[in-house]
């Protein structure tokens, strides 16, 4: 199996990249958010630590936190 290696910057770029805003930045994390054009009810908020290496579980919180993301990271 062949892993490859997030840093919380890239993780940023992917999430920024499908509508996703930096709103806050504390401390070692980013917190972004999603508003869905068409559905004002579908709000979502994630936050993102600026990690060199983001852990594998953490990747995967963050992919269901976004609405399932996982094929974008």
């Amino acid at each position: 199996m062949v892993t490859r290696d997030f840093s919380g910057r890239d993780v940023v770029k992917a999430l920024t990249r499908n509508r996703f805003h930096v709103v806050d930045r504390e401390g070692s994390h980013v917190k972004l958010r999603y508003e869905h054009p068409t559905n004002e009810d579908d709000v979502r908020v994630v936050s993102v630590p600026q990690h060199n290496r983001v852990n594998t579980g953490t990747l995967r919180n963050i992919a269901e936190q976004a609405g399932g993301l996982r094929r974008v990271l």
